[in-house]
């Protein structure tokens, strides 16, 4: 059984693919690291250390330590915190890559996953059903990084063999994790928003569609690419991953379902510049075909379960 390290443990995808990885593999399989101090359900899953990614010797000594065989390398600075901060967003997303990278290259690991995103997609890209293989110019620092990175996976799987998988994240839900500084956090906050103050000022306009995920799917989506026979693999950059589509208009009224008082306001911001360069919908079907990738979660499903688990952890808390 593989021995994996999870870098960027405390990170919205990290933690909770952490905790997936150990309930279905074991405790002892999974070890957790982040630059700062895990959660205590990471804490007391699992082993978890601090660990800097953009410091090799550290990540090398780690996997030796630990006898890792597959890295998730989930730390990075995300779209909107990313226009920022321009020169950390490059450093921290292109310098990770290529310190795994060279680590796989080096012999020390079999297999990386890397998170890609719809941000590699630009305003040239076909907004409806994006194609696998279609013109990508990003305009946000995060995409530019994200694309360098797909770019730079592909060559290593051709000219060293490197056996690293990735796959395009639309924007992502989950209650579990506060929102993490992408634009399409506003799908997340708005639940928060909703049951606290009946309210959300939302920072996209009313009609801006863009693809989401249920962080279920997600997680379900990062696991099965990384166990498929690396003979079903063919592409080497990265997925396209499909999920749903919706608008906040929609979101609204779905939530409103639940909560019928629950008003929204919109107040667009930077982030709406970044969100029209990106596709409306996402042809995901080279997954389907590969690996067997196919969503569960529709919006009213999303937005049941948002709800009902947010309202208990406000209770416990």
């Amino acid at each position: 059984m593989a021995k994996s390290l999870i870098i960027g443990a405390c990170g919205q995808i990290g933690s909770e693919l952490t905790i997936e990885l150990r309930k279905q593999r074991g405790a002892d399989t999974v070890v957790a690291t982040d630059i700062r101090e895990g959660s205590k359900s990471l804490l007391s899953s699992g082993v978890f250390e601090k660990l800097d990614v953009m410091d090799k010797k550290a990540v090398v000594s780690c996997i030796k330590r630990h006898d890792i065989t597959e890295v998730y390398l989930m730390a990075a600075m995300l779209s909107a915190t990313a226009e920022k901060y321009p020169g950390k967003a490059w450093d921290l997303n292109m310098i990770s890559l290529s310190n795994i990278l060279d680590i796989a290259k080096e012999g020390l690991i079999k297999r990386i996953f890397w998170p890609s995103s719809i941000a590699v997609f630009g305003p040239t890209t076909p907004k409806k059903n994006t194609p696998q293989v279609t013109i990508m110019e990003p305009t946000s620092v995060y995409g530019i990084t994200k694309l360098a990175g797909e770019r730079w996976c592909d060559y290593f799987y051709h000219n060293h063999n490197i056996d690293v998988r990735s796959i395009r994240y639309p924007g992502l839900i989950s209650w579990k994790t506060d929102p993490g500084g992408g634009t399409t956090d506003y799908a997340i906050e708005i639940y928060h928003k909703a049951l606290t103050h009946k309210v959300y000022n939302c920072f996209l306009k009313a009609d801006t569609e863009l693809p989401m995920m249920y962080m279920n799917d997600a997680i379900k989506a990062t696991i099965a690419i990384m166990e498929a026979d690396f003979s079903n693999i063919t592409v080497w950059a990265s997925y396209n991953l499909g999920g749903i589509s919706f608008t906040p208009e929609k979101i609204a009224a779905s939530i409103k379902k639940h909560i019928p008082d629950f008003s929204i306001n919109y107040i667009p911001d930077f982030r709406q510049k970044i969100a029209d360069t990106w596709p409306d919908s996402i042809d995901d079907t080279i997954a389907f075909q590969d690996w067997g990738w196919k969503h569960e979660f529709d919006l009213d499903a999303i937005t049941k379960d948002m709800i009902a688990n947010l309202t208990r952890k406000k209770k416990i808390s």
